[in-house]
């Protein structure tokens, strides 16, 4: 009976280490593990606003449907400024602007374009691919809609908006977002409740966004 009794003890003890050693380790991986998580999560909304601001600038305003957004990235092209040479201080002092620089350029008078120190200056206009514009080389348009962790099961929750300001300017507004219930998926239960409950208690979205369709925010992200 001695014997019995000393294993249960023995076992008893071994499980109220363990017990302790998870209560403690428990959180710790899950701290680490979301903060891959984040990064991941966080890389990609950049990749979408990155995408969301030049359709902007392109169309005038912002879209809400990943399909549309994909199309652009992968096949729409847009206006970049090749720069060669600069306006000297001399230059600036003398009130000569760029705007200025290239109309007598454009005029073809090689006496006023030596005259004015423009031989070397030059601003042409070219169109580029948006994907090789603002992506490094390699980068895969689609993967935009899907959430990190998900198994491509899973898409951010995009939407667009206005806003009419005091001055009665129409304000275009989109936000991109997914909870942690969805990128977090796979940790420990509890923890996920925990941080969302904590969110919710301070008025704060429960996960990871950016931009906003409620209120202008210069299309941050609530990380920033």
């Amino acid at each position: 009976m001695n014997t019995l009794f000393r294993i249960l003890l023995v076992a008893a003890v071994c499980l109220l280490v363990y017990m302790n050693y998870e209560s403690i380790m428990g959180p710790i991986r899950f701290d680490k593990e979301k903060s891959i998580r984040d990064k991941a999560t966080i890389s990609r909304l950049i990749d979408i606003r990155k995408a969301q601001i030049e359709y902007r600038n392109l169309k005038g305003t912002y879209t809400a449907n990943f399909d549309s957004l994909i199309d652009f990235v992968k096949n729409e092209k847009i206006p970049f400024v090749l720069k060669v040479g600069s306006l000297t201080d001399v230059q600036l002092e003398a009130g000569l602007t760029e705007k200025r620089a290239m109309e007598i350029i454009n005029k073809g008078k090689q006496k006023d374009i030596e005259l004015n120190g423009l031989t070397n200056f030059r601003r042409d206009t070219i169109f580029v691919n948006v994907i090789d514009t603002i992506y490094p080389k390699g980068f895969n348009a689609d993967s935009l809609r899907f959430v990190p962790f998900t198994s491509g099961t899973s898409t951010f929750e995009m939407a667009t908006g206005e806003l009419l300001n005091a001055s009665g300017y129409v304000m275009r507004l989109f936000e991109a977002k997914t909870p942690y219930k969805v990128y977090l998926n796979g940790l420990d239960k509890q923890e996920i409740i925990n941080i969302t409950d904590k969110a919710v208690k301070i008025d704060k979205y429960p996960g990871l966004q950016v931009g906003s369709i409620v209120e202008p925010n210069n299309n941050a992200g609530n990380w920033e």
